[in-house]
């Protein structure tokens, strides 16, 4: 059976954690948050004492972690503790220069890598539904797939070692721009008279046709199933996509890319967040731009 260690059992985390038990894993796992823990044993999974704890002998090893460098600090931890030929997965969403730079700390060690973020938030974490995009070596990310595969729906491998990251955050980028236009056509469509659902039937079968729309409707009614129906409760939060629009407008500048919209995505997101809406659903953005209409 093989023996994996999972670092950062959070709202990702643990159920992906979780989903890896459930496929026939031996699954052991650290996080610092008691709560987290506590969760994490209920569902199974063997948590550790510490991080050295939870890899001793463990043959992959995922982290699921806040940020680039949670994720170096993390790997710098394990690195050493691990055997030559161990493979490392990162399902974090971070920065492209930390991502090399943990794939780089690997190699020197003769270790595999991967990188690969996910999409699907919390329900696609719960229900082994999430996308990954994963960045490394042809052979590591052969061996990262059967154990993916037991957590998401879809494995694409992007590329080389941070394309998993790229792909990441240029999708993202679209999903928070996306919102934003989605959002202001129904603002702009309630100051004209238009039904929320009459809007709805027309944007989503013709050239409006996005998944901000179809599968996240910001108002409530057309897609039951989307977080306006359920206050703006993530899903996904408007911090975490502050967060990922702010990593695609740093890659920007490195890569020198005009990315005017995504520029003014995270601006308008950090007006939301600025505002006290840091843990309210991305979708709620439509009551930002409901309060800054006239009339």
């Amino acid at each position: 059976m093989t023996q994996i260690a999972f670092i950062g059992l959070g709202n990702m985390g643990g159920p992906m954690a979780a989903n890896l038990v459930k496929a026939g894993f031996a699954v052991r796992g650290f996080d610092l948050a008691e709560s987290s823990k506590k969760a994490a044993a209920e569902a199974g999974i063997a948590v550790a004492s510490s991080i050295n704890d939870a890899v001793q002998g463990a043959e992959t090893v995922i982290t699921m972690l806040p940020a680039g460098q949670h994720v170096l600090d993390v790997w710098n931890e394990i690195v050493p503790l691990l055997d030559k030929g161990a493979l490392i997965i990162d399902c974090s969403t971070i920065d492209v220069g930390s991502a090399g730079q943990a794939h780089e700390l690997a190699a020197t060690a003769g270790l595999r890598s991967v990188d690969a973020p996910v999409s699907g938030g919390t329900n696609g974490a719960k229900n082994a539904t999430l996308t990954f995009m994963a960045g490394g070596d042809p052979k590591a990310f052969a061996a990262a797939k059967p154990i993916l595969e037991k957590m998401g729906g879809k494995i694409i491998h992007c590329g080389e070692a941070g394309a998993g990251q790229a792909a990441k955050i240029c999708n993202n980028m679209i999903l928070g721009i996306s919102m934003i236009g989605v959002s202001e056509a129904f603002t702009l469509g309630e100051k004209l008279g238009l039904s929320h659902q009459a809007l709805f039937d027309v944007a989503s079968t013709s050239s409006g046709q996005c998944w901000s729309l179809t599968s996240y409707c910001p108002v409530p009614g057309p897609v039951p199933a989307s977080p306006a129906n359920n206050d703006y409760k993530p899903g996904f939060a408007t911090a975490l996509m502050l967060k990922d629009l702010r990593l695609s407008q740093e890659a920007a500048r490195a890569a020198g890319a005009s990315t005017p919209l995504g520029a003014h995505a995270q601006a308008l997101y950090q007006a939301f967040s600025d505002a006290g809406h840091g843990m309210v659903d991305f979708s709620g953005i439509i009551a930002h731009l409901r309060d800054q209409s006239k009339g």
